[in-house]
């Protein structure tokens, strides 16, 4: 009995650390995302989260180390609503456009975003190997999923699915710039959408016959 205590106190400890740096994650994503990355302080980080600069440098060592466990972090909160690993490479492009349609609630997180994605491109910032792994990253998942629409011979023209996977890349990336600026301008979820649309036979198709599958089911259920 005497080994087992300090072991519980060991994995308390960690639960503890471990709800302390989501505390962290989720006040400097939200200081990111109102002033930028330059502007925000590690001090007002921690003033959020009732602790001292010390205590949040604790966690996380300097600045460069916390912003790149943001982005981890934000990129977590997006895999909730886009499953790469889904075996119907349609719903996945679906699931993008839910995605789409949830960006349009964070507008200060899209902006950080697509700002840090402009200044990483110069290889001596801090989030230039984290924006070269993401985009390959999303690239050779989003060629997956039209690898599989075109197994299913539904990819429209004989598309080649990693050049598709690129133009959607861009494609949302562009119409995040185009929102922030005016976001009367373009609905990010229906151009999307649209898009797909004229890639994918039978893309609104599947979504009307899940709706009345669904409807149906409500109203005859199993006994």
């Amino acid at each position: 009995m005497a080994e087992t205590t300090p072991r519980r106190a060991q994995r308390g400890e960690y639960a503890k650390s471990e709800v302390t740096r989501g505390a962290i994650l989720d006040a400097a994503l939200e200081v990111f995302a109102q002033g930028g990355y330059r502007a925000g302080s590690l001090r007002e980080i921690a003033q959020r989260v009732d602790m001292s600069e010390a205590g949040l440098l604790h966690h996380f060592k300097n600045k460069s180390t916390l912003l790149l466990a943001v982005l981890d972090h934000r990129d977590e909160q997006s895999r909730q609503i886009v499953d790469f690993d889904d075996a119907d490479g349609v719903e996945t492009l679906r699931a993008l456009v839910k995605l789409a349609r949830y960006n349009t609630s964070i507008p200060g997180v899209i902006e950080l975003f697509c700002t840090l994605s402009a200044e990483a491109t110069s290889p001596s910032h801090p989030a230039h190997g984290y924006f070269l792994r993401r985009y390959d990253y999303v690239r050779t998942s989003i060629t997956a999923a039209f690898r599989k629409i075109a197994a299913e011979g539904r990819l429209i023209g004989g598309l080649d699915p990693y050049r598709a996977a690129v133009t959607t890349t861009a494609l949302m990336d562009g119409l995040q710039v185009q929102w922030l600026l005016d976001p009367t301008s373009t609905d990010m979820a229906d151009a999307l959408a649209e898009f797909f649309r004229g890639l994918v036979r039978g893309y609104d198709l599947d979504a009307l016959e899940q709706l009345l599958d669904a409807r149906a089911a409500e109203q005859n259920p199993a006994p």
